[in-house]
């Protein structure tokens, strides 16, 4: 697909990978709108040069209006960048059911919700891109990151079988797999309500956040993501999966799908220091 001639919709766009995702595309010549839940407090840089519109992607609502707005502006979307979403940090037995239905409702309908607020206009239109921003957590689940990788891997299949779906009308469908990077994502990740000194989980917990502080503190630059986005959303086919971040954590997403269960468990025990 030939840059520099496209409207781009990017979700999360006021922090973080969706931030800049839609600062580099903007500087490239596409056309981008970023979407944020409420840009009254997204201080603009003076580098990001594309426009910023409310969606709250929990709210179809929301959703839909800001669909609305930009279809009626430019008839069309030619890339579609999903990259809203959050974390939960916690046991599966220290989080509520509430716990985990706000991070599915977020991070999986949240994201089913948009894609199905511009598909009707991509598959009429045809040639568009779809690219789901995810975790490696949804291709290599984490101790006490569960319900977080429920709604990734929950993403992976969804986008799987939207790509058969709507390949007949012209639409690719990729998801990019990413690691710990340098963005606000851990600071803003919801930490269970029961996770405290009283769990039965604290030592496994502890033990387990400290990799992830590791792993976090030598993250990636963002940039790297908008850039390898930019480059799947121009390569002649998109890429249907790829990944980015730290070599271990890909090892992991590597051996999950490669090695016996009994010893890609085995790696993953340590490498998280499960005992």
């Amino acid at each position: 697909m030939v840059s520099g001639e496209r409207v781009v919709v990017v979700t999360g766009a006021s922090s973080g990978v969706g931030n800049a995702c839609a600062t580099f595309l903007a500087k490239k010549g596409e056309k981008v709108y970023g979407t944020c839940r409420n840009p009254s407090t997204f201080v603009r840089k003076a580098d990001e040069f594309f426009e910023m519109l409310p969606m709250d992607i929990t709210d179809k609502v929301s959703v839909e209006k800001a669909a609305e707005r930009i279809l009626g502006a430019e008839k069309r979307v030619d890339c579609l960048v999903c990259c809203a979403g959050s974390g939960l940090l916690g046991s599966i037995e220290d989080s509520s059911l509430e716990e985990a239905a706000s991070i599915m409702d977020l991070d999986y309908l949240g994201t089913v919700r948009v894609i199905k607020a511009f598909l009707p206009s991509m598959r009429e239109a045809g040639g568009a891109r779809i690219v789901i921003v995810n975790g490696c957590e949804g291709a290599a689940p984490p101790p006490y990151q569960g319900f977080f990788a429920a709604a990734e891997g929950a993403l992976v299949a969804f986008a799987e079988s939207l790509r058969a779906e709507v390949l007949p009308f012209g639409i690719e469908v990729g998801v990019l797999e990413l690691g710990p990077l340098r963005t606000s994502f851990v600071k803003n990740r919801v930490l269970a309500a029961g996770a405290g000194d009283r769990s039965p989980y604290r030592d496994g917990f502890e033990s387990a956040t400290g990799v992830l502080a590791r792993d976090e503190a030598a993250s990636l630059d963002p940039l790297l993501a908008a850039k390898a986005i930019y480059k799947a959303l121009s390569a002649y086919s998109l890429p249907r999966r790829g990944r980015l971040g730290s070599l271990p954590r890909r090892a992991l997403a590597w051996g999950r799908r490669w090695l016996p269960a009994a010893i890609y468990e085995f790696l993953s025990r340590q490498y998280y220091r499960q005992g």
